[in-house]
């Protein structure tokens, strides 16, 4: 069974940073491209960066890019997701997820709420 265990949320201010961390078990895991998503209330869940299976090659949402850099660690089957220079806006709970061509593809785990106070 696979699972995805997100933890380092918690609350910050404008400016300030936050690591999360994803532990993901019940997979091949270092084969697989990885994702971050996150959904803030009232909104639709959005990718905000994707890593490929070596971690050689990165994308970012327009709204985060130069601020988040994801990262992963096959030996330990965890990705991360550094975010500095937060702003209120990224604001939101934040869950990670086994990417294909098509999206996200493991059930959702029970995602990490990181909150910005301006």
């Amino acid at each position: 069974q696979v699972q995805l265990v997100e933890s380092g949320g918690g609350l910050v201010q404008a400016g300030g940073s936050l690591r999360l961390s994803c532990a993901v078990s019940g997979i091949i895991f270092r084969i697989n491209a990885m994702g971050w998503y996150r959904q803030a209330p009232g909104s639709q869940r959005e990718l905000v960066a994707r890593i490929t299976s070596g971690g050689g090659m990165s994308k970012y949402a327009d709204s985060v890019k130069g601020r988040f850099i994801i990262s992963r660690d096959n030996a330990e089957n965890r990705v991360f997701l550094q975010m500095n220079s937060m702003k209120p806006e990224d604001t939101a709970v934040y869950y990670c997820n086994v990417l294909d061509r098509r999206g996200p593809t493991i059930n959702w785990g029970q995602g990490t709420q990181g909150t910005v106070s301006s």
